[in-house]
Formats: C-alpha cells, sequence, structure tokens
C-alpha cells in the first residue's frame, strides 16, 4: 500500500468589504510583502457602496466559506451625512451602530474595524502618536504628508515595485499598532473623536508574524 499523503491544515481565507480602492490596494501589499503567513486575503467593494449594501454583503460573507470578515468602515462620510439628515429621520450613524450590533451579535467570524476620519490616519499613526480629531479626510491627508512626504493616494504609488505603501510603512507598524491601541474605540454617543481600530486586524494570530523582524519604533519620516 502507498503512503498516505500527509494532511495539511487548509490555508485559512480572510474577506474584506471596504468602501475604497486605497484598503485594496493597501490590503494587496501586505499580503504580497508579508509571503510567510499562511492567509489569504480577499479584498471586496461593493458594487453598490451604501452603507446599507456594505452591511449585507459582510452578512452574505459571514454565511460563506469564509474564517473571518472584516469590514472596514471610514467614518468621516456617516457623520457628514448624519448631519445632513432632518430632525426625526434616523441617522447613518445610527443605522451603522445597529449594523454593527447586529454583525457582532449574530456571527462569531465577524469584526468591524473603524477609521475616523480614514485609512490615511492609520498611515499618520506611523509617525505621529495624535489623538487629534480631523474631520475630514483630506485634513488628516495633509497632516500625513508634512510626516511621509512621498504621499500620493494613487495606485502606481501604492504598488510601486520594491517600494510599495506597505514596504514603505512597515518599519513603523509596531509604533502605529501601540498609537492606535492607546486611542479609544468607536462610540455612538461621542464619534467625533479620532479612532483608528486597524491595530486589530494585526493583533490577529495569522498576523502577528508581522510584527517580527523588521519593525520597530522609529517613527522618522
Amino acid at each position: 500500500m502507498g503512503r498516505k499523503a500527509k494532511e495539511r491544515n487548509p490555508i485559512p481565507t480572510f474577506v474584506f468589504v471596504v468602501d475604497g480602492e486605497t484598503e485594496i490596494w493597501y490590503l494587496q501589499m501586505l499580503k504580497h510583502n508579508e509571503r510567510k503567513i499562511r492567509l489569504n486575503i480577499k479584498p471586496e467593494i461593493p458594487q453598490k457602496k451604501r452603507l446599507n449594501d456594505q452591511f449585507e454583503l459582510v452578512c452574505e460573507l459571514a454565511n460563506s466559506e469564509y474564517n473571518r470578515v472584516f469590514w472596514i468602515v471610514d467614518l468621516d462620510t456617516i457623520i457628514k451625512e448624519s448631519k445632513e439628515v432632518a430632525p426625526g429621520v434616523k441617522t447613518p450613524l445610527s443605522s451603522f451602530h445597529e449594523m454593527k450590533s447586529k454583525l457582532l451579535v449574530k456571527f462569531q467570524n465577524v469584526q468591524v474595524i473603524v477609521n475616523n476620519p480614514c485609512l490615511e490616519f492609520w498611515f499618520l499613526l506611523h509617525f505621529n502618536p495624535t489623538s487629534k480629531y480631523y474631520q475630514r479626510c483630506s485634513d488628516a491627508t495633509r497632516e500625513l504628508k508634512k510626516h511621509f512626504h512621498r504621499y500620493k493616494k494613487t495606485e502606481e504609488f501604492f504598488k510601486k515595485k520594491n517600494n510599495d505603501i506597505y514596504l514603505q510603512l512597515k518599519p513603523h507598524l509596531r509604533y502605529a499598532i501601540e498609537n492606535a491601541a492607546a486611542l479609544d474605540p468607536f462610540d455612538k454617543e461621542n464619534p467625533e473623536k479620532a479612532i483608528c481600530e486597524m491595530h486589530e486586524l494585526f493583533m490577529c494570530e495569522e498576523l502577528k508574524s508581522c510584527l517580527e523582524n523588521k519593525t520597530n519604533n522609529s517613527h522618522g519620516p
């Protein structure tokens, strides 16, 4: 009889629901550079980017074969649109809070990651331990460029060969995680504050190896 092939544990797959291309490019470069991690990363953008469409996609994916589903949410637009709602009408912020609560009760494999104002604030925390609240993503981006002078919100910049966004930020990753963890989490009653929950992604067992070797606490530009 021939030898029975040694069975390997299947490679886990994390799927991400996002509403922008910058998140997709960043996640793609994370996977491209961290080749030692046994993990498939699959970003998803809903065809329609309304909050409810994202929520429905998260529910659909949570019921499928994926090990974990991450919903990365930029809060700046939700807050802005909530301020424009007529009195007595449910705000997008209230709707998001309800969706988030439902997901965490119904699914054990779903994690909601909130950034306020946006992903660029996560990048900023690689250089600056700030808790300043930036109302608009453009404000956070302007501050980011003071430290990360070459930053451009383009696919060419994010995916530049041998110098992509993840490679450029990797030496400061541990510092960014510490800075993000020091901030308060999302709070429906007090949403207008600096929030960055991206560090929770790197706390997963599958991604902890990203913090080994080449990361440090240096925060120079």
